[in-house]
């Protein structure tokens, strides 16, 4: 412990001093980060701190060891430890030239893939340490893929003042901590507490108001460093210590740079076609829609709270891998618990950007009216259809015969893939023999979804009997499995048939909760909840992404209505509330979506001209009333 703490005090005054060292020569330098309007320093500071952490790690580190007399190399080979180190070193320089001349975005990204495939071919490093089994032809793109993204997420997070280097510092407390409390290569430890203290000294000069930034320089280094610490000192027997940490702390970077990903590659197919105005649309250009720039849109938090914020997200992440580690067989629930608080925390995340973004460019492909568009989907829609259900067939079978064979039933597991085979050739007969992929599943009526009931049923029906003649299968099993096949393939048949609603919706829904927060939006009160209130919904939902309307409310004469949901929304009353309800929910625009006689348009009219609305008359088509 004496060994540890001296080299932790020594890393860190090291740190502090070479970061005011640093920080002097890259003013000289004209390594400056001047305010923009991605930049959220209003001041001009310097870039390329992190270079005091490259020479802590270079050169305090090697002679602590030598002086603490501690193997540097952990019992490995000295050649690989020193071919590590000098890709490093060569992954700093990168960084360095980056800072000072800034190098192209895919230039760099090239120089990054020569790095990673150097640690796999040169050092030796690759997941197969973890995972013996894992062929080369994986291995080497895995691993190149880990060490990249690794590089580049802390290259992204790094947006505010101590941000990457104060996640960084947790993710390496995280990655240590794990090894320590498993046993498992404790002393590589060693290099852990170096590596954060170099990181905390720094970070007392880049913690907001920063004097410094780490740069390209800092960034890159640190996240070369964060994926090659686990290819080194990992844990043959367990995952979690091994991959399931490491991702864990590095959580809040990686999921950042998903969603930059994801967002500038739906923006680039999108081609610049109504981009947001953070992003001109380009693959591999920066934009403002990071993980922290949102928080401080979306919370008004100044920049010392939103990187707390951010530190106790990824202090949470750790924990929960450490907890895993402590509980070591008995984590499978802590798992189960942080994926769903996960799936949560990324739908909140994606909504107003990411899956709007989705839809849009989803929108704009269906949507589409050139007649090439609509042949395309018309040629592809009755194939996607066959080869989905297709697929679905197969799955509800393959899932009723491994809930079967759990439950006891044995079904001639040598004969599964003829029986599997004979299942789905009849129901599959039976739904081209019902005209299933003759209906316009975008228009279906209820009678569309009677045939696709019989003929799922039939079809089951059919292989039932063909299990009984071909199959020594006895016939209450057959029936059971008849039964529950027919349930199952018919809620997947549905599922898939309704799918594109949902969706629709779904991003339509998404885009509606955007504008309600938006101050430049028609807010629309509709009149009527018939026929011609789901056509103007109809329309509303094609053409969302180009519209600033957002439904806020219905009304309807029939009072039993009153208090019951149509569509998603609320009927909030009859026509004599309505004065009171626009000025409750700020309505601008009132939709009369029903047929009437004159006399009851001058009820309206007398009703609704003294609150000052525009009023409009939809008939499957929208006129002034």
């Amino acid at each position: 412990m004496n060994d540890f703490l001296i080299l932790f005090v020594v890393s860190l005054v090291s740190s502090l001093v070479f970061t005011p060292i640093v920080r002097t020569l890259c003013k000289r330098w004209g390594m400056i980060d001047y305010p923009g309007h991605r930049r959220i320093n209003k001041l001009p500071i310097p870039r390329g701190g992190g270079l005091a952490i490259v020479l802590v790690m270079t050169l305090i580190y090697p002679l602590m060891s030598y002086l603490l007399d501690f193997d540097i190399c952990y019992g490995r080979d000295a050649y690989s430890f020193i071919r590590i180190g000098i890709i490093a070193i060569f992954v700093a320089v990168l960084g360095f030239a980056d800072d000072r001349w800034s190098l192209r975005p895919s230039l760099k990204l090239a120089f990054q893939i020569i790095a990673a495939a150097a640690v796999y071919l040169w050092a030796g490093l690759g997941f197969k340490a973890i995972f013996p089994l894992l062929p080369p032809y994986l291995d080497f793109p895995i691993t190149v893929f880990w060490i990249v993204g690794a590089i580049n997420a802390f290259n992204l997070i790094d947006g505010l003042d101590g941000l990457a280097s104060g996640i960084a510092f947790i993710a390496t407390l995280g990655m240590a901590g794990a090894l320590w409390f498993s046993g498992s290569q404790t002393e590589a430890v060693f290099f852990h507490c170096a590596f954060a203290a170099s990181i905390l000294g720094f970070l007392r000069y880049n913690y907001n108001p920063a004097s410094v930034f780490l740069g390209d320089t800092g960034s890159m280094f640190i996240g070369y460093t964060m994926a090659v610490m686990p290819l080194m000192f990992h844990a043959t027997n367990s995952f979690l210590v091994s991959v399931g940490v490491p991702l864990l702390a590095m959580g809040v970077p990686i999921f950042d740079t998903t969603l930059a990903i994801l967002r500038r590659s739906l923006r680039y197919l999108i081609k610049k076609n109504d981009v947001n105005e953070n992003s001109n649309g380009k693959l591999m250009t920066a934009d403002a829609d990071h993980i922290h720039h949102r928080i401080l849109r979306a919370t008004g938090f100044n920049q010392r709270k939103a990187a707390w914020f951010l530190y106790l997200a990824a202090a949470i992440t750790v924990s929960i891998g450490l907890f895993g580690v402590l509980l070591e067989s008995k984590a499978a629930g802590l798992w189960v618990l942080a994926v769903a608080l996960a799936t949560v925390v990324v739908f909140r995340s994606t909504s107003h950007i990411e899956i709007f973004d989705a839809g849009r460019l989803i929108n704009s492909k269906v949507h589409d009216t050139s007649l090439t568009t609509r042949r395309f989907i018309a040629r592809i829609t009755v194939p996607l259809y066959v080869i989905l259900d297709v697929c679905a067939l197969v799955s509800a079978f393959m899932f009723l015969s491994s809930i079967f064979s759990v439950a006891g039933i044995t079904l001639a597991s040598r004969q599964i893939w003829r029986m599997c085979l004979l299942q789905t050739v009849l129901t599959f007969g039976s739904l081209i023999c019902f005209k299933n992929y003759l209906i316009v599943w975008s228009r279906a009526t209820p009678s569309d979804y009677f045939r696709l009931i019989m003929a799922s049923l039939v079809g089951a029906i059919s292989s039932g009997i063909s299990l009984l003649y071909f199959f020594d299968i006895p016939f209450v099993t057959t029936f059971v499995f008849s039964v529950s096949y027919t349930c199952v393939i018919f809620a997947l048949l549905i599922f898939l048939r309704l799918l594109r609603p949902i969706l629709r919706d779904s991003f339509f829904r998404v885009n509606s909760a955007k504008l309600r927060k938006s101050n430049d939006v028609s807010r629309v009160l509709v009149y009527g909840t018939g026929l011609r209130f789901r056509a103007f919904y109809r329309e509303l939902v094609r053409g969302h992404f180009n519209s600033n309307r957002v439904i806020v409310g219905l009304i309807d004469d029939d009072y039993l209505l009153s208090n019951r949901y149509i569509g998603g929304y609320l009927v909030s009353g009859t026509l004599h509330d309505a004065p009171k309800l626009i000025k409750k929910l700020n309505v601008d625009t009132v939709i009369v979506a029903c047929e009437m006689s004159d006399e009851w348009k001058k009820v309206v009219l007398d009703i609704l001209l003294p609150t000052g609305v525009n009023i409009q008359h939809f008939s499957f088509s929208e006129e002034k009333f």
